[in-house]
């Protein structure tokens, strides 16, 4: 497995859109975590176990290109810091994993999750589910 460092060539990561949140062509400014009491109920690691409904390890298409997504774990911090890693195999074949790593805020069930470098995502805990849409594509992690 080869590990990707945040920043990748734009061919990777047209690639990488449905794997994980990644950089758009602006650099957000870094942001704060502003950790509220409520946060260490949701803290913990998920493991990723769907995406758009079918379970991992699945074959998602993107723009008629194939991408195998093996596995992934997300992990939030009781601190307002999370973290994403997938495992996924482009169509070169070679097994590769991206880690990426954010801030969030939570309000109710809802969290709004700003990557480091790049855009914002949507999720949403409940009990031990963890629901995330990134542009479109719904990953579900579970503790």
């Amino acid at each position: 497995m080869v590990i990707i460092p945040s920043r990748l060539t734009s061919t990777l990561l047209a690639t990488l859109v449905l794997a994980t949140p990644l950089p758009v062509a602006c650099r957000a400014a870094p942001r704060t975590p502003v950790p509220t009491p409520d946060m260490a109920e949701i803290a913990g690691h998920y493991t990723l176990v769907e995406v758009d409904g079918r379970a991992v390890p699945t074959t998602v298409d993107h723009d008629g290109t194939a991408l195998e997504i093996r596995s992934g774990t997300f992990s939030i911090g009781s601190d307002g810091r999370c973290s994403t890693t997938t495992v996924f195999v482009p169509p070169s074949g070679r097994e590769l994993a991206r880690e990426v790593h954010a801030v969030y805020a939570k309000d109710g069930p809802r969290l709004t999750i700003w990557w480091d470098g790049a855009g914002t995502t949507a999720g949403s805990v409940d009990g031990a589910t963890f629901r995330m849409d990134n542009e479109g594509v719904m990953f579900v992690y579970r503790r």
